[in-house]
């Protein structure tokens, strides 16, 4: 594996798991929002396209590890904006 792959994969799942953790933590011990636990899993599906989707190329100018992990912070923000609404 190169070191450039390697590290795309950790901003991806960085983001992703800090989200779900975020979220996680909002939830439970904060007690801020009522997130079940598979919405607050939502951002690591994210990830899982992410890595299912990096099977060969040619890949598009907005397929970027960066854009990967602002989608699993907004989805973790849409996950806390609709847990508030409801």
């Amino acid at each position: 594996m190169k070191i450039e792959r390697a590290r795309s994969d950790l901003v991806v799942a960085a983001s992703a798991g800090g989200t779900t953790i975020a979220l996680a933590l909002l939830s439970g011990v904060a007690g801020v929002v009522e997130v079940s636990t598979l919405p607050t899993l939502a951002p690591l599906v994210v990830y899982a396209g992410y890595l299912f989707s990096r099977k060969g190329g040619p890949y598009g100018s907005l397929d970027r590890p960066r854009n990967w992990a602002a989608v699993a912070v907004l989805v973790g923000v849409v996950v806390v904006a609709a847990s508030a609404v409801v």
